[in-house]
């Protein structure tokens, strides 16, 4: 399926209180990616996942997206390195 990559986002915008979090939680478990999603004290939404290249892809295109509620206004993408999780939380 390819290298795993690891990739941080920070998604800006109302993304906090409409439920984001799980959103992001439910497509990274419906695409096998492994990380996390925290809110941030500033307003942001922070988005950790590790998986191959085209998936995370995959992941950043509903990042732009978010749930119904959500007004997404910008999304700033990192390479990370690579760390040894399991499953996706929410933190």
């Amino acid at each position: 399926m390819g290298k795993k990559k690891a990739r941080r986002w920070f998604v800006s915008g109302t993304v906090q209180g409409v439920g984001f979090r799980y959103f992001v939680a439910g497509q990274a478990h419906a695409l096998g990616l492994s990380g996390w999603v925290r809110n941030l004290d500033d307003g942001r939404v922070e988005v950790y996942a590790v998986g191959p290249e085209p998936v995370l892809n995959d992941l950043a295109g509903a990042l732009h997206t978010g749930p119904r509620m959500a007004h997404v206004r910008g999304v700033v993408q990192h390479d990370a390195p690579v760390e040894a999780l399991s499953g996706f939380t929410t933190r």
